[in-house]
């Protein structure tokens, strides 16, 4: 029997608070690409840090039922992390953040172990694991890393040269900007280089040609996870080995899904 691909998550999670209307929604970057691995029908495992408290069990349940492997999160006494978020016709806007037991999220050698029994390990920028990155790397495993908007950042500088997929969010750049800018990072180490710019859709960068692809046209509800659910879908195609196309229109395909409704997942 053929063995089934899997996509370990690691890093940051948090609790979206909707301060306007009280709801609470598990989320964080590695945690939700997890979640949407699964509703591909991939197979998927998270790993991080929760509190004691009512979120974090909340966090846990909500991972437990969307079959997300979750045998490597600790429960750290103290409070979940924590995203205030509010809606402005669609879009998220992010408040302060409450880091809570994140702060004392470390990687074991057994942690380290478990991630490299993977095809592929997946992170963000505030995971915290950009010092481990170079260990995943020395085994073989390819890495997908989630820089957001922080092109030039100490963590981007760090990680880079680790990652095998970069992905970033950029749509204030020119063409011509851009393009300059994804060649700087693909010679840092990445084999594939991918900016996703919002309604411009998405470009990718592998070192020959760029390839851009559009948006999958839905109503947007709430842009909460848009660009994690982008990630799940093309790391799903990666390791299927569909083209960076493909892997484009999956992503795209499983952003639209996730905007369509209220939360990240």
């Amino acid at each position: 029997m053929k063995k089934k691909l899997r996509i370990a998550a690691v890093g940051d999670n948090c609790m979206d608070v909707y301060d306007s209307t009280g709801e609470a929604f598990p989320g964080g970057n590695p945690v939700n690409v997890a979640v949407y691995v699964k509703r591909m029908n991939g197979d998927s495992s998270y790993t991080g840090v929760v509190g004691t408290d009512d979120y974090g069990k909340l966090m846990i349940d909500a991972l437990k039922e969307k079959g997300v492997d979750i045998s490597h999160v600790k429960v750290i006494e103290g409070q979940t992390a924590v995203t205030h978020v509010e809606l402005k016709d669609g879009d998220r806007i992010l408040g302060d953040y409450e880091e809570g037991v994140m702060s004392e999220f470390k990687l074991g050698e057994e942690d380290i172990n478990f991630l490299c029994d993977h095809d592929l390990v997946v992170t963000g920028i505030w995971g915290m694991i950009e010092s481990e990155l170079y260990k995943i790397k020395k085994r073989g495993v390819p890495v997908a890393f989630d820089f957001a908007d922080k092109l030039d950042h100490e963590i981007t500088r760090k990680a880079v040269p680790y990652v095998d997929y970069a992905f970033f969010s950029c749509d204030s750049k020119s063409d011509e900007e851009l393009n300059e800018f994804m060649k700087h990072i693909k010679s840092k180490g990445p084999s594939v280089v991918v900016v996703t710019r919002g309604e411009k859709g998405s470009i990718a960068y592998d070192g020959n040609e760029f390839t851009e692809f559009g948006i999958i046209r839905c109503e947007v509800i709430d842009s909460m996870g848009a660009g994690d659910s982008y990630i799940a879908g093309f790391l799903m195609g990666i390791i299927q080995g569909k083209s960076i196309e493909e892997c484009m229109k999956i992503g795209a395909l499983s952003s639209s899904e996730t905007i369509s409704y209220h939360g990240a997942w």
